[in-house]
């Protein structure tokens, strides 16, 4: 397979371009260009410019609101909400950062509940920003149902991820951020692009059967990660980041996109927490460390999230290398 090697900036600005050309403004455009670029740099191309097209059918079929404005209310002393406007997440997140980090320190927790938007970038982002600001961070979302409920063979909950963050003082924090399911949605997708196979405990087929085939699971259903375990926290999340916030579970989404095959509407929750407030103000990160420290001592161990960061330090100079036909695709949408 052929593929383009573009800089960080050049990978930004075709994104950022094909976006403004296909119905976002520019604060709606920078905000998903930035997340799919943090992604990239990253190196977890299921995030990155692999998205660009669905981003872009979203807003082109009136579905998404490429000029959206996300609206922020207090709810509770310790809860916030976003009304998204319909909008993509990450312009949303951006105006709930600081809020929630102020309710935060304020009251030693802070809940934002993130509602009518659409959601289909990397979750560890908003959890690591969170982190550096030196609170510890979790934060939930949904998706369509992809993924079967333990013992089933149709799909009912999404890939529904969960990102957490510790902060650190003199090094990275701590982030990672994996699905339910026992692979992600976009990793499945990308190894049916690249003619790859699939572990068989990826999913199953419409029949339940067993398979390798990345097409076949698309087709029939991913199973979650453990088996009843990570359909088990699919259901948590779905819970959490549907009814208890008031927004769709994810076969409701499906309903709503009524076969228009357009990005998944939902919301997400984000719970942050400001260790100095929980009793331990002087010595919780130097607690932590002896847990890092006794982890890495094992031979072949490595901490969570430690590859991205690696991987951010070096593709400012090596550029990103994305397949010539997606190129040929943004270039197509630009047209």
């Amino acid at each position: 397979m052929t593929s383009r090697n573009l800089s960080l900036t050049e990978a930004h600005d075709l994104a950022l371009s094909c976006l403004i050309k296909n119905g976002c403004d520019d604060d709606n455009a920078r905000a998903c260009a930035d997340r799919m670029i943090e992604a990239e740099g990253d190196r977890c191309h299921s995030h990155g410019l692999f998205r660009l097209p669905w981003y872009v059918s979203g807003v082109k079929s009136g579905r998404v609101n490429g000029h959206a404005r996300p609206r922020l209310d207090r709810l509770a002393p310790a809860v916030i909400r976003v009304d998204g406007d319909n909008g993509y997440a990450p312009l949303g997140q951006r105006v709930a950062h600081q809020p929630l980090v102020d309710l935060t320190r304020e009251n030693g927790i802070g809940a934002l509940a993130f509602t009518n938007m659409y959601h289909i970038a990397a979750i560890w982002p908003e959890v690591e920003a969170l982190a550096r600001e030196g609170l510890c961070a979790i934060a939930v979302t949904a998706a369509y149902p992809y993924v079967a409920p333990a013992g089933g063979i149709k799909a009912l909950f999404g890939t529904n991820p969960m990102g957490f963050a510790w902060p650190r003082k003199d090094a990275p924090p701590l982030v990672f951020d994996q699905a339910s399911s026992s692979m992600a949605r976009g990793e499945i997708q990308i190894a049916a692009r690249d003619g790859h196979m699939v572990p068989e405990t990826a999913g199953i087929g419409p029949k339940g059967e067993a398979t390798t085939d990345p097409n076949v699971v698309l087709a029939g259903a991913q199973l979650g990660f453990g088996g009843y375990k990570g359909a088990s926290l699919a259901m948590m999340i779905e819970l959490l980041a549907g009814p208890l916030i008031g927004e769709f579970l994810s076969l409701e989404s499906l309903a709503d996109d009524g076969g228009r095959g357009g990005p998944p509407k939902g919301g997400e929750l984000i719970i942050a927490l400001e260790p100095a407030r929980f009793g331990d103000a002087d010595g919780f990160l130097a607690h932590g460390e002896i847990l890092f420290r006794e982890l890495l001592a094992q031979p072949g161990t490595r901490l969570p999230g430690a590859r991205r960061f690696q991987n951010r330090a070096e593709t400012p100079k090596t550029g990103i290398n994305i397949p010539a036909s997606l190129y040929d695709e943004i270039i197509g949408l630009l047209a």
